[in-house]
């Protein structure tokens, strides 16, 4: 007899395995917030700067839009960690109160879109930093006509270094 060919009776594996190798009893799911989770970023948001973008061709940004997005991400000292993209026309129905009570908003800059778009019960013109219960709000034409006007990336660093205090 070899030592591959061992045959144990039930009894004996039974006493080998006391506790189950499966955990049969199972805890309740938890239910998730149905509006958190319908809310889609791309970052982790540690720092509550969101970004709002409207982009009916990709889920978030062209990858150029991207790069130059991170471009002044850099330049503002921040990084896809700190920031959450949040593409309005893949998340339907979401407005201002909910964009700062789930993602725990602090300063919002809206790419292409305006704050009518989130129903922000004010109006305000791009560039202009807006103070709006206890958050700062920018306006700004989309990335894609920004990347090509030198003018107008100048008035969005001016607003920029304002917010961020560089």
């Amino acid at each position: 007899m070899s030592l591959d060919n061992i045959q144990l009776p039930a009894a004996t594996i039974a006493a080998l395995y006391k506790k189950s190798l499966v955990e049969l009893k199972t805890a309740p799911a938890k239910e998730n917030n149905a509006t958190t989770s319908s809310i889609n970023i791309l970052g982790k948001n540690a720092k509550g700067v969101v970004i709002i973008v409207s982009n009916t061709d990709t889920a978030y940004l062209p990858d150029d839009e991207l790069n130059f997005l991170l471009g002044i991400l850099n330049a503002c000292k921040l990084n896809m960690d700190d920031v959450g993209i949040f593409n309005l026309q893949k998340n339907e129905g979401v407005d201002y109160k909910t964009i700062t009570s789930s993602l725990k908003a602090e300063k919002i800059l809206l790419f292409g879109t305006g704050a009518e778009e989130i129903k922000l019960p004010l109006s305000f013109p791009a560039y202009q930093i807006q103070q709006y219960n206890n958050q700062v709000y920018l306006t700004a034409p989309a990335l894609s006509a920004l990347q090509t006007d030198k003018a107008e990336k100048t008035k969005l660093w001016n607003c920029l270094k304002q917010i961020f205090s560089i």
